[in-house]
């Protein structure tokens, strides 16, 4: 679905998050080599690449996990630079990771954690008069449960324990609708699912997005965004976006591969190596 002229008047002035010229290491190994994206409110990309192109280590470093090390360029939110910020702060700024491997946490019931991490976003300095009661976040949780297709059963739960493939992704769907970020980033959201948990997934997607939400998803295959359209896809190869278009740039990657693009753009296969590549960016990529 492309976006419309209305949709961009009523994201003009929304949150935007930019990764700009963005070179990230682990240990000595250079992984990102110089990535330039913008995401907007209201918007939905698609980032798409091969394993160890630097996908999820792009998302890492804009939510802040540790093990990364930044060696040039900047993540800007709101016209502002993140970097030094801790993972929970960018959180309450309006930042949110969907994990690739979510983690089981024993004990602790999907309730009682949506809604400590709901008070912990929306209410930081922890004051107790605007906490959300008991009662009020069951309802907020019921009505996001249902955007979703998340049943009473899950959220009894712990914490994505004994949970399938498509559950725990339904999981980190749910977490979304109820967190409400204004830029979520999707690591992978589609791997390890079969057909009917993707496109259960894909919906809850699509009653999410909107004018109040920009998108990033990260997949290394096509099939996801025959559910969820994009509005732009960017191809990750060798640590640097060599190429972004519309959706039909997906349809392409799916009919020649990444090995073709890569004999396309002179990319080396054996190193995925773009730093000798011509780098073509469409104007979305500077958020043009």
């Amino acid at each position: 679905m492309a976006e419309t002229n209305g949709a961009r008047s009523q994201v003009a002035n929304g949150s935007t998050l930019e990764v700009r010229d963005l070179r990230v290491a682990v240990g000595d190994a250079e992984i990102l080599r110089g990535v330039d994206l913008v995401v907007r409110q209201g918007e939905v990309h698609a980032l798409m690449g091969p394993n160890g192109s630097g996908k999820s280590t792009l998302a890492g470093v804009v939510m802040g996990r540790p093990g990364y090390r930044v060696t040039g360029g900047d993540v800007l939110y709101q016209g502002e630079s993140i970097l030094a910020l801790t993972p929970d702060n960018r959180a309450r700024r309006g930042l949110f990771l969907a994990f690739q491997y979510p983690v089981e946490v024993p004990g602790v019931s999907v309730v009682n954690f949506l809604r400590s991490a709901y008070n912990a976003v929306k209410n930081p300095d922890g004051d107790e008069s605007k906490s959300i009661s008991a009662l009020g976040f069951r309802k907020l949780l019921k009505e996001k449960m249902g955007l979703v297709g998340v049943d009473d059963d899950m959220v009894r739960r712990y914490v994505n324990q004994g949970f399938s493939g498509g559950e725990k992704k339904r999981m980190e769907t749910l977490q979304l609708a109820v967190l409400e970020p204004e830029i979520a980033i999707l690591d992978e959201t589609d791997s390890g699912l079969d057909i009917d948990a993707l496109k259960a997934v894909a919906g809850g997607i699509n009653q999410l997005r909107g004018p109040d939400l920009g998108l990033l998803l990260i997949t290394h295959y096509q099939r996801i965004l025959e559910y969820v359209t994009p509005d732009h896809v960017h191809v990750l190869i060798g640590g640097r976006i060599v190429r972004s278009g519309g959706p039909e740039l997906a349809r392409e990657l799916e009919a020649k591969g990444y090995e073709g693009l890569r004999a396309e753009l002179g990319i080396a296969e054996d190193t995925d190596d773009a730093t000798s590549a011509p780098m073509e960016r469409a104007t979305t990529d500077r958020g043009g």
